[in-house]
C-alpha cells in the first residue's frame, strides 16, 4: 500500500531517497511480534509490555524495539553503510512513524495535518513528518481498499482477534470493548463504522493533497461502506425479530 501511494503521488520527486526508505521500512515493521492483544488489553492486564513501556503505546513501542533489534545484528542491518548522523536521523523517523500507528493519537494526528493539507509545504519539516505520519496510518488500517474478495477474509481474521481477546478479557475481569464484543457485533456494524467515520474521513484528507488517488483508494472505501451497509439490511431482514 506504501508502495502505490509513493508511485501514484509521485513523492519520488518530492522527497529523498532516504526518507522513502524510511516510509517503506516503517511499514514492514510497525506490527513486529505483535502478541494479538492490543494496548488496552496490555495496560488493563498490566502486561511486562505495558510495565516496561509505561502504559505509554506498548505494543508500537515494543515493534520499534524489536525492529531495531533485527537491524542491531550485523547480517540484518539494512542501514550498515550509513554513518552515524544519518542512521541516527533515520531511527528518529522510523520511530515517530511506527509510533503514529497507535489508533489512540488519531485525532491528533490526522486534525494537525488538516491544518496544514491546504497550503502544504514540502520544504517544510513540519509538513513532511504530519503527512508522512498520516501516510503510514493509511496503510496501516487501509484492508477496505483492496478489492472485497481479498480484503473480507481479513476482516474475519480480526473480527477473531477481537472476539479472542474479549473473551479473555472477560475470563480475566477485564473491561470490554462493546467492538471487540462476539456477542454485540456483527461484521457489517463492524465495518460500516469505522469505514464511514475513521477510514473515508483520513483518506479524504490525503485525497486532499494527492487527488490522484481518490480512485484508487478513496472509491473502493464508499464501495465497501455501501457492501457492508448492504449485508447488515440483508441480516436485519433475516432476523427472526422481523419474521
Amino acid at each position: 500500500m506504501m508502495y502505490g501511494i509513493i508511485h501514484m503521488c509521485k513523492l519520488e520527486g518530492k522527497i529523498t531517497r532516504h526518507e522513502l526508505g524510511v516510509l517503506i521500512t516503517a511499514c514492514v515493521c510497525h506490527d513486529l511480534d505483535h502478541p494479538g492483544y492490543n494496548n488496552t488489553y496490555q495496560i488493563n492486564a498490566r502486561t511486562d509490555l505495558a510495565i516496561r513501556y509505561n502504559d505509554i503505546s506498548p505494543l508500537e513501542n515494543h515493534h520499534c524495539a524489536v525492529a531495531f533489534q533485527i537491524f542491531s545484528n550485523p547480517e540484518t542491518n539494512i542501514f550498515g553503510n550509513l554513518d552515524s548522523d544519518k542512521f541516527k536521523l533515520i531511527r528518529q523517523s522510523i520511530i515517530m512513524l511506527i509510533l503514529a500507528t497507535d489508533m489512540a493519537r488519531h485525532s491528533e494526528i490526522l486534525e494537525a495535518f488538516k491544518t496544514k493539507v491546504d497550503k502544504f509545504d514540502f520544504q517544510n519539516e513540519d509538513h513532511l513528518n504530519s503527512l508522512k505520519m498520516v501516510m503510514i496510518k493509511c496503510c496501516d488500517i487501509s484492508n477496505e481498499v483492496r478489492p472485497m474478495e481479498i480484503s473480507e477474509p481479513w476482516v474475519d481474521c480480526l473480527l477473531e482477534e477481537y472476539f479472542n481477546q474479549s473473551d479473555r478479557e472477560k475470563s480475566e475481569g477485564l473491561p470490554v470493548a462493546p467492538f471487540m464484543d462476539r456477542d454485540k457485533v456483527t461484521k457489517p456494524t463492524a465495518q460500516i463504522g469505522f469505514i464511514k467515520f475513521v477510514l473515508i474521513p483520513m483518506f479524504e484528507c490525503l485525497v486532499n493533497l494527492f487527488p490522484q488517488l481518490e480512485d484508487a483508494m478513496l472509491n473502493p472505501l464508499r464501495d465497501a461502506r455501501d457492501h457492508y451497509e448492504d449485508m447488515k439490511k440483508k441480516q436485519e431482514a433475516n432476523s427472526p425479530d422481523n419474521k
